[in-house]
């Protein structure tokens, strides 16, 4: 299999793009150290060895010039931590990930993806992110959420997937499937808000010590507030983001909080020219290499697969899975090892969704074709906290030695809400393949005449185009430009 595909999980509880990881918090004062402990060695072993599997489950780590500034931004505010006044003592990473995410562990290495710096319009922006992460870091924040995950035998999110095995949410929870206590599972949980509160808090002061202007946390959070919306708007009424999508809670009600605590000591660099000039280029979505989404449409140009969402259903794309959320039910679509039967195929999904040394035998299973393409499913009900629930696996026979499945969980009796979706999954043509090429983000500068709507037709989506530019640029729904400004669009590329 191809290296970046669907294969390789992002483990974010397949968060939506507005389904932010960012630890950005509402500022309140409190007495709060205002550097961190140095590192320590044991801190530092185990940032070492979760490093890898970090970067290879948030889809790889970018590399070249734009990596190397967002680096030397990280590693600026990073020293104001306390944690080390060695810029090289912080492992650095710019992720190849389409969700707007930020996050880092202990013993110093900090990750940030590409989606989030190209939602951001200045260098002070970045710090702003970086600093809130390293601030978790500092004031010890992830070691107190491990020791609260050791606690929790199951995991309460539905499509996590480790080591090719399906973890289920509060329904799938009860068949006693138990997580292992992992660096990426970790990255998923909630900060409490003390912990949230302190890291904002430090986070600014790491701004001011860097001599960045402390306003940006603030203009940052009005950025993803405003991305958030446009999700919702783009994702219907009718797919309404879960809770648990988001690790944090709404940017929006954290703006005000935050500018009033950063204008006790207002003024600092925000290097916006500079910043705009180094991400011009980047990838902004999905990576095709790991299937892009469309739409209620998502094709794999490699693996030349495509299928289409349920009306009122949003997708994500993981580096491992593609996830289908709306209000009536969950999946996924996976793979999995396959030696060429389907049935055997079905059994082992189910029982990998039962747990280690447990056994779940579907009710109901049957052979059938879809597209020209083998295929077969099963289903079983199961009790929850909530009631009984149905859980569907169908699965498809591309090749010999190659299989993929979707695992759904709907109220018991609903099942047939994503019989659409079982039957929409299709091979895609060579052309079909060749015509899916990745958007990025183009620095264009405003000339005389042009407008706001003017510039949001040169963006590369079929909607909600002058929508999309205003959240990309931070304006709101009065701003106009003005010749000389520098501002970004999105754009189709070759490559």
């Amino acid at each position: 299999m191809p290296k970046k595909s669907i294969l390789r999980r992002k483990p974010v509880a397949f968060l939506t793009r507005s389904a932010v990881m960012l630890a950005l918090a509402g500022c309140v004062g409190g007495n709060i150290a205002s550097t961190g402990t140095p590192l320590t060695q044991t801190e530092k072993q185990q940032g070492a060895q979760a490093h890898p599997q970090l970067v290879s489950e948030f889809g790889g780590a970018e590399t070249g010039a734009r990596a190397t500034y967002v680096e030397s931004v990280a590693r600026k505010v990073a020293v104001q931590s306390g944690l080390s006044s060695a810029p090289g003592d912080f492992t650095v990473t710019l992720l190849n990930s389409s969700v707007n995410n930020a996050f880092a562990i202990p013993g110093g290495y900090v990750y940030v993806t590409r989606q989030l710096v190209g939602l951001m319009n200045n260098e002070a922006e970045l710090a702003a992110v970086l600093g809130h992460e390293v601030a978790h870091v500092a004031a010890r924040h992830s070691a107190k959420r491990q020791a609260k995950a050791q606690q929790n035998a199951l995991l309460g999110v539905l499509g996590q997937v480790l080591s090719g095995v399906v973890f289920g949410n509060s329904a799938l929870g009860q068949l006693g499937q138990k997580i292992s206590s992992t660096v990426p599972q970790l990255v998923t949980l909630k900060y409490s808000r003390s912990q949230e509160l302190q890291a904002d808090e430090l986070g600014i002061r790491y701004l001011r010590g860097a001599g960045y202007d402390p306003q940006a946390m603030a203009t940052l959070l009005s950025s993803l507030a405003a991305q958030n919306s446009l999700d919702a708007q783009l994702m219907g009424q009718s797919a309404k983001m879960p809770e648990w999508a988001s690790t944090h809670p709404d940017p929006a009600s954290r703006v005000k909080t935050a500018r009033n605590l950063a204008s006790t000591s207002p003024g600092g660099a925000t290097n916006r020219d500079i910043f705009l000039t180094r991400i011009d280029g980047v990838m902004y979505g999905d990576d095709p290499k790991q299937g892009v989404i469309e739409g209620r449409t998502f094709l794999h140009p490699e693996l030349r697969l495509a299928f289409e969402a349920p009306q009122g259903f949003y997708m994500a794309n993981g580096t491992r899975a593609v996830s289908i959320n709306g209000q009536s039910g969950q999946g996924q679509l996976s793979t999995g090892p396959y030696s060429g039967n389907l049935e055997t195929y079905v059994r082992n999904v189910f029982n990998a969704l039962a747990g280690e040394g447990k056994t779940l035998a579907p009710s109901t299973f049957q052979k059938t074709t879809v597209n020209g393409i083998p295929a077969a499913y099963g289903m079983v009900r199961v009790n929850s906290g909530n009631g009984q629930v149905d859980a569907t696996v169908f699965a498809y026979e591309l090749a010999n030695d190659r299989a993929f499945h979707f695992v759904t969980i709907t109220p018991a009796g609903r099942a047939s809400v994503f019989n659409t979706m079982y039957s929409s999954f299709r091979r895609i043509s060579a052309s079909e393949a060749a015509a899916i090429t990745p958007r990025r983000i183009s620095l264009v500068t405003v000339k005389a005449g042009d407008t706001v709507a003017s510039l949001a037709q040169r963006m590369a989506y079929g909607d909600s185009q002058e929508a999309r530019f205003r959240v990309l640029n931070a304006l709101s729904a009065s701003q106009t430009v003005t010749p000389g400004q520098k501002v970004k669009i999105v754009v189709k590329t070759t490559n």
